[in-house]
């Protein structure tokens, strides 16, 4: 995540804990979609070894380490709801399960903290996932993800766009 620095270069974006989580939470449900892990077992391997570790000479991010576990719990308790709703929302010709599982998961972890963070205003949330999302494309997917949590944030939290 990049912001520009005075004289115009791009400098790492510094990642508050809530942000670090996010995107641990992210990484976590793509590895529990990909690798079959149990919930439990992956939340924990991430608070034990990455979430402010270093593992293979990288530092990770200290990190809110409840807000990332809600966050994964979240997805796994609200599986139900959020992969029926984001497979609405996308076009008939390209489901849910067509679409890469990276941005997938930055869908269903962003959609359940739409979902179960509403002390946190849905513009916040969505331009932390757009910020997430550019970590990993730099083509037109943070464009995508942008407009689907617009629509999922005006389904579910349409008192914050009312006025």
């Amino acid at each position: 995540m990049e912001q520009e620095n005075n004289k115009g270069a791009k400098a790492p974006r510094l990642v508050n804990k809530r942000g670090a989580a996010r995107l641990a939470a992210v990484q976590a449900v793509y590895q529990l979609e990909v690798g079959g892990s149990r919930v439990n077992d992956v939340v924990s391997e991430f608070e034990v070894f990455r979430l402010g570790q270093e593992l293979d000479g990288e530092k990770y991010r200290d990190a809110d380490a409840a807000w990332f576990r809600d966050l994964v719990q979240a997805v796994f308790e609200e599986q139900k709801i959020i992969d029926p709703k984001l497979h609405s929302i996308l076009s008939q010709d390209w489901p849910l399960k067509r679409v890469d599982a990276t941005l997938r998961s930055i869908l269903r972890v962003a959609y359940a903290e739409l979902l179960r963070k509403k002390d946190v205003p849905a513009k916040v949330i969505i331009n932390e996932f757009i910020e997430i999302t550019k970590a990993f494309y730099d083509q037109d997917e943070p464009k995508l993800v942008n407009g689907l949590l617009n629509r999922l944030a005006r389904d579910v939290r349409a008192d914050e766009f009312d006025a």
